[in-house]
């Protein structure tokens, strides 16, 4: 069997452990299998595929043709050198010729040289995945993950084309005085609440739950926003996440609720109401 050969059975062979092959992948192994005369045996690929996925590499992450290249190289002087002391070390016996079969002895070490190739792609993909470190003086750019809810707020409304703004007054709780406003977007489906005045809670007493209240819903069971706990004094922006689409809303409301929040709300206790403007835009 040509080199050429053996390196398309040994990556068929990865990629059935790692991800599994097409029919015509299987087709092109099962033909490969018997050039060499019989079935190989996948359990340390297996083993070593079980490992590549806890490590966090993922099948579709091509890893560069020279770093594997590389690994096959050191992997070859490896056995060889072990191959060598082997020899050394125990009498040699003579026995009939067979077929050759160069392939097992590539095949001996391919869990090691899998083995190795995901640890050197996990450092490869993460370092190639990592974000850049800025000059001196520059200011690095924050990943989504990392922006804080007033930067996400200010991204939005600088993106939102169909944004609706509502301010935020009193509700039924005249001792309580609530200010901030209210901004979402159909198109999005995605808002932010920003509040200040409401007392910081209890997280074991009650907790605050946004409901918005828009074309598609009855009055009494508006939509889920979200729930929500203030922990500081201040204004504080919350992302709201409506659990129904939403459609052309015309008012929100903060309630008290119970720890974890509620289906449908009685709204007896209302510290924040906000009610959008017509013709906006």
């Amino acid at each position: 069997m040509s080199e050429n050969m053996e390196e398309r059975l040994l990556d068929l062979l990865c990629k059935r452990a790692v991800s599994g092959l097409n029919e015509k992948e299987t087709q092109e192994l099962d033909e490969l299998e018997r050039s060499v005369g019989s079935p190989v045996d996948l359990q340390s690929l297996e083993l070593t595929a079980a490992a590549i996925s806890t490590a966090g590499v993922r099948p579709d992450d091509k890893l560069p043709d020279h770093l594997k290249a590389g690994i096959v190289k050191k992997a070859d002087d490896f056995f060889n050198e072990q191959k060598a002391a082997s020899s050394n070390a125990h009498p040699v016996v003579v026995e009939p010729a067979a077929p050759s079969r160069s392939i097992w002895g590539w095949l001996g070490w391919a869990a090691a040289a899998l083995a190795s190739i995901a640890l050197i792609a996990n450092i490869w993909i993460t370092n190639s995945r990592a974000p850049q470190i800025a000059g001196p003086g520059a200011t690095p750019t924050p990943t989504p993950e990392q922006l804080a809810p007033t930067q996400m707020r200010d991204k939005f409304m600088a993106s939102a084309r169909d944004m609706v703004k509502a301010e935020l007054g009193k509700g039924n709780m005249p001792d309580i005085a609530a200010a901030g406003d209210v901004v979402w977007s159909d198109s999005m489906q995605e808002g932010y609440v920003r509040v200040s005045g409401v007392p910081k809670n209890d997280k074991n007493a009650y907790t605050y739950q946004l409901w918005i209240f828009d074309e598609t819903q009855d009055p009494k069971t508006p939509i889920d926003g979200g729930t929500f706990d203030v922990n500081e004094d201040g204004e504080v922006v919350i992302p709201i996440d409506a659990r129904l689409k939403t459609r052309n809303p015309k008012a929100f409301a903060i309630t008290m609720e119970k720890p974890g929040g509620v289906v449908v709300s009685k709204q007896e206790k209302v510290p924040a109401m906000a009610q959008v403007k017509l013709n906006q835009g």
